[in-house]
């Protein structure tokens, strides 16, 4: 098989895995309703809270970048980690997990920050997240389990029943969730070690990866660490209020659900479209939610949310393309 032909799959699998998922979950949709849903039944309100704390993750993201950037010499500016955060989001719909390599591409052509050790920064960052998300999922799973319990005994949901309504195709989704959690310490070394030339860029990675211990702030760069999550949580929880049918949901159920979606994230297809859609309606339909309401609540906190991480890519974009052309003219009238 040629290079050519592994990068087209490369390219085309997410797309067709999250495309099967949204198929088969969606196949019988009454998209009459979802558009009703969309312009009469939704409260805007609290969406617009919802997309508020949407950009809060990107924004702490790139200031605790910054953090541990600067002890390693390198003199990020705490915008342009902002809009790099911001364009690897987007970016990560069009090619999943390309994200990291556009933050660091980004650095480097707008503050001069070095390529290799932004990307050990960003290795830092993800071994941080994936423990700080591990840790708040089992404080979940100890405070949620008895309750999830209580309600399926009280409302007398048989669990097994909800089993049984999983089709083969269900199953599967659930499979490469759990295997796509198992995967990811593969994934992140193979995604890194074709940055590995030659033996100044390893130890440019390897600063970069050790970085945490260099912070001066160590207290604030793990608040900063839990902030990402709890804004995260914020706006997700904040779009339960939206509609009727997921308002009474409590904070700790959310948050549970919160975690399974996050986890369902891990396999690569974009923004999770298709595993997150199915994770996070499995698990509305074991709180109480009719299967067809958690359908449509997926689809449309789901799409708008992208929508949001598009116009935020855009704008970052945009902002810094024409600033960079903004110093170019006031440097040639200068000279």
């Amino acid at each position: 098989m040629t290079t050519h032909i592994r990068n087209i799959i490369k390219f085309c699998l997410p797309f067709a895995l999250g495309i099967s998922i949204l198929w088969w979950m969606y196949r019988e949709t009454d998209w009459t309703e979802f558009i009703q849903c969309i312009t009469k039944e939704m409260n805007w309100g609290w969406m617009m809270v919802s997309l508020a704390f949407g950009i809060l993750p990107g924004m702490i993201r790139g200031w605790r970048w910054k953090m541990a950037l600067t002890p390693l010499g390198e003199r990020a500016r705490n915008r342009t980690c902002i809009h790099a955060v911001f364009l690897s989001y987007a970016s990560s719909l069009v090619i999943p997990r390309i994200g990291e390599v556009t933050r660091c591409g980004t650095l480097k052509k707008y503050d001069g920050v070095s390529f290799t050790k932004a990307l050990g920064t960003v290795v830092t960052e993800r071994i941080v997240d994936s423990l700080v998300i591990l840790l708040l999922t089992g404080l979940a799973v100890c405070l949620q389990i008895p309750t999830l319990f209580h309600f399926l005994e009280t409302t007398g949901t048989d669990i097994q029943s909800i089993l049984l309504k999983f089709t083969g195709t269900g199953y599967l989704v659930t499979l490469l969730c759990l295997t796509a959690i198992a995967g990811l310490a593969v994934f992140l070394i193979y995604r890194f070690s074709i940055f590995k030339k030659g033996k100044d860029a390893m130890n440019n990675l390897l600063t970069g990866v050790m970085s945490l211990k260099k912070v001066k702030n160590i207290p604030l760069y793990l608040i900063y660490s839990v902030g990402i999550w709890l804004a995260y949580f914020l706006h997700f929880y904040t779009a339960f209020f939206c509609f009727d049918f997921t308002s009474g949901i409590d904070p700790m159920a959310a948050f549970f659900i919160f975690c399974v979606g996050t986890f369902a994230v891990l396999v690569p297809t974009p923004n999770g479209a298709g595993p997150w859609h199915f994770a996070v309606k499995t698990m509305l339909v074991i709180y109480g939610v009719a299967e067809p309401k958690a359908i449509l609540f997926a689809l449309t906190v789901h799409t708008i949310q992208t929508f949001e991480v598009v116009l935020l890519g855009a704008y970052s974009w945009a902002d810094l393309t024409f600033r960079k052309d903004r110093q170019q003219m006031q440097s040639q009238i200068k000279n």
